[in-house]
């Protein structure tokens, strides 16, 4: 007996030094990874940059799942979409021949996951072309919610139970009902029906009754309604709300990290293309009844890329096919020619003064007023609107390859042309503007209101306007002029906005009452690459038809400068969700002194 004990303690001490959980003898230890929103990165490659990425992607998502199954034998490999767009290689080469093997699908197969659940941009090519993408398969792909005329699920499953080991899991896949807002006009979309995902999810448990020891919901969509805040049919909190009986909620589409527990049931969140996965570590007694679950948001930018994923023959040959689209038969690398599609004689974004704040939401830029006046030359339109999707996006000084238009302009986008009032303009602007928060007296930046991603502030051309951030929302656009004139709210324009502002925006916040009187026949990303092509060399220009007032950041007062100065050593952290204030200037020095000493340094996320 004491032996045992003995040995007991042994294995306790030796496990608790392996950083090993330690269960009892009758108890089985699960694990549940979730991605979602890979975005078509499985090369852990930037086409744009033509360069590997640090922190994400397929292949180093494969490495950390390689090894979690090294450790356990009892685990699942679940996703909640939004994976085969999103990058050079997936949207002009691969999606552009759906008759083809999708080079994700075939990744993922190689992954071994178990399922997958349908995403909103699963949608953007129509049903037969995501039917196509997707036939290849060896996993079931999930949308509960997602219902042909006859009532059979789109893609053949809306839920799925795995087992492992004797532990069975069910997966309810359910996406966003909001796809036709954004893709209604794609082919077979307005044949299909879209149903709310909490009654959805309802419907599904009746079916799995007491068949699963562990019932998961796969939502492709995020924590709060995007558009029905009334019903909550596009809300994962409704989900858990309406659906007692779930035990774990994975939430994605907003592309933010999430680890939270709402009324005993865990939901996680990941990062997009791939920055993050989710961990789930359930632990179950002998009657398999649950009796621990725990939430680790892993981040990959301890990992390498698996090189075993990227021996896979379709991956290689897709990769090689990008570089080469991009670069006309060289990788640009080790001073190969290429031919590009056209030339620059400057950069088009200025630097930023504070590391991770970019100036190209702070002030007019080249980069917008390049994307800006080409809308406004192939639409015709009196105003057109455009957002700054990426932080750092910029075009470099010199060759332009495809690479680089992609940076500036990363969807196919086509463009629409509608009549608004100016009334309407103003309300339009209004809401770009919300995603400041208000400055306070004695900050020393501008910062940005984290419930609104990027991509949804609009900057506008065809106006002269202002932005008084010392005011609410809904109060900040000033000194409106058209044509030398101020703008009335009875006078009739014309705007030019892409599809998805027009119906995500415009029409979802009932922002104005026109509708689509012209649609592009091609891209915006084509209407680039035809003016470069037209106009090369190209030369940056702003006409600073915008700016920011209403804000006094102190820039003669030298203890901001010291404080910028922490920040862009990475001793502070970057003041974009919230600004830093002169009030709080000993606690701030206080806090990156430590830091410094501590050795701790912050890295500027790009990602917004």
């Amino acid at each position: 007996m004491k032996r045992c004990y003995l040995f007991v303690l042994l294995a306790v001490a030796l496990a608790a030094m392996l950083a090993v959980p330690v269960f009892a003898q009758d108890e089985t230890h699960v694990v549940i990874l979730g991605t979602s929103d890979m975005h078509g990165n499985v090369w852990s490659w930037s086409y744009e940059d033509n360069a590997q990425t640090a922190n994400n992607g397929m292949p180093r998502l494969y490495t950390y799942i390689q090894k979690v199954r090294e450790e356990n034998p009892t685990v699942f490999l679940v996703d909640s979409g939004d994976d085969i767009q999103g990058t050079i290689l997936t949207d002009d080469l691969a999606n552009k021949n759906p008759d083809e093997p999708h080079p994700v699908i075939a990744a993922m197969n190689y992954m071994g996951f178990d399922s997958m659940t349908l995403g909103n941009h699963e949608f953007n090519w129509g049903i037969e072309n995501m039917k196509k993408f997707l036939s290849t398969a060896e996993f079931p792909v999930l949308g509960q919610n997602i219902l042909n005329p006859d009532g059979s699920y789109v893609t053949g499953y809306g839920w799925t139970i795995i087992e492992r080991n004797g532990i069975k899991l069910a997966v309810i896949g359910v996406c966003t009902p909001d796809i036709p807002i954004w893709d209604g006009p794609k082919e077979g979309i307005a044949d299909v029906t879209f149903e709310a995902a909490n009654t959805a999810v309802k419907k599904a448990i009746a079916e799995i009754g007491d068949q699963a020891d562990i019932i998961m919901v796969s939502a492709h969509m995020g924590w709060f309604a995007e558009f029905d805040e009334d019903g909550g049919a596009d809300a994962g909190s409704k989900i858990i709300e309406d659906n007692p009986e779930i035990d774990i909620l994975q939430v994605a589409h907003m592309h933010i990290t999430v680890n939270e527990e709402h009324d005993g049931v865990i939901v996680g969140g990941v990062r997009n293309s791939g920055r993050e996965i989710a961990r789930y570590d359930i632990t179950l007694d002998a009657d398999k009844n649950i009796t621990g679950k725990t939430l680790e948001i892993v981040d990959m930018v301890d990992y390498e890329p698996s090189e075993e994923l990227r021996e896979l023959p379709i991956l290689k040959e897709m990769h090689e096919k990008t570089l080469e689209f991009i670069y006309g038969g060289g990788s640009g690398e080790e001073g190969e020619d290429y031919e590009p599609l056209g030339v620059t004689t400057a950069k088009f974004q200025p630097e930023n003064e504070i590391l991770g704040l970019p100036e190209g939401k702070l002030q007019d830029t080249a980069v917008m007023d390049l994307i800006l006046n080409i809308q406004l030359a192939e639409s015709g339109a009196d105003v057109t609107a455009c957002a700054l999707f990426k932080d750092t996006s910029d075009l470099p000084e010199g060759n332009i390859n495809y690479g680089n238009i992609f940076d500036i302009y990363k969807f196919d986008n086509t463009l629409y042309r509608m009549t608004v009032t100016g009334k309407e303009l103003k309300g339009y602007m209004e809401w770009a503007a919300e995603c400041y928060n208000q400055w306070q007296p004695g900050d020393i930046n501008i910062s940005f209101d984290p419930e609104y991603p990027g991509y949804l502030y609009d900057m506008f051309q065809g106006v002269d306007y202002e932005i008084n951030l010392s005011k609410p929302k809904g109060e900040r656009i000033e000194n409106v002029i058209y044509h030398g004139e101020p703008l009335s709210d009875d006078e009739i324009l014309t705007l030019a906005v892409n599809n998805y502002r027009y119906s995500s925006g415009i029409k979802a916040k009932n922002l104005a009452e026109g509708k689509r009187e012209w649609e592009s026949s091609n891209s915006i990303r084509d209407m680039i690459v035809a003016y470069f092509g037209a106009n090369s060399p190209v030369e940056p220009t702003v006409d600073n038809n915008w700016k920011i007032t209403g804000v006094d950041l102190s820039k003669d007062d030298p203890r901001r400068a010291e404080i910028i100065g922490y920040i862009n050593e990475g001793l502070l952290p970057t003041p974009y969700d919230k600004s830093y204030n002169l009030a709080d200037y000993d606690a701030l020095v206080a806090e990156a002194e430590a830091n410094r000493a501590a050795g701790a340094e912050f890295e500027s996320d790009q990602s917004h």
